[in-house]
């Protein structure tokens, strides 16, 4: 899930990722501003899920993936869109 927070006098929305996957040591999210070397751990909370807040800039996309127990690759269900990547899969994709 991904939650948005637009605030009037700032040029940024704060984004709170929230992922759940059944046997999860970590979670990582990858691509976001472009950055694919540098991931966004999460952290995990009590029930299981995994959580990460952010601010991002307004008017802008972003692709990114999430990368569960460093090996496997997943995307937001309820992503705003997803595309095509130029390995032959999917990335989702964020609008602000």
């Amino acid at each position: 899930m991904v939650q948005k927070t637009y605030y009037k006098t700032k040029d940024y929305c704060k984004v709170k990722f929230t992922f759940n996957v059944e046997n999860a040591e970590t979670v990582e999210i990858l691509g976001l501003n472009s950055d694919w070397a540098n991931s966004i751990i999460m952290s995990k909370k009590k029930d299981g899920s995994f959580t990460a807040e952010l601010s991002l800039p307004k008017n802008s996309e972003h692709q990114f993936k999430y990368r569960v127990n460093e090996n496997e690759w997943l995307n937001e269900p309820a992503a705003d869109k997803e595309v095509a990547n130029e390995f032959g899969g999917i990335n989702s994709v964020i609008v602000l």
